[in-house]
């Protein structure tokens, strides 16, 4: 579950404007405005909100969605890519 104030405090945290964060996810910046408008869960065609989570979260931003704990933080890149990696199935 996505909601519209994690969106804008995502953006918030990178500094970007609504333009940046929508041409990145590759999305109208009409649509991101509409979006971030919202109150609550995020409303929209599913494949838009998984642009903007994914793109949000390539840039080291983290989705807290806990019971009655919703937020967002940034995670340094480095430590995001490194997770991610995991190493398993890699092998040198």
């Amino acid at each position: 579950m996505l909601l519209s104030s994690q969106i804008r405090a995502a953006r918030a945290l990178l500094g970007w404007r609504q333009e940046d964060l929508a041409e990145a996810a590759g999305i109208g910046l009409a649509t991101l405005a509409r979006i971030e408008q919202g109150t609550g869960v995020v409303q929209g065609n599913v494949s838009t909100i998984v642009k903007l989570q994914s793109t949000l979260e390539l840039q080291g931003i983290h989705f807290i969605n806990e019971p009655d704990t919703y937020g967002v933080r940034l995670v340094p890149a480095a430590h995001s890519r490194s997770a991610k990696r995991g190493g398993a199935g890699r092998s040198k």
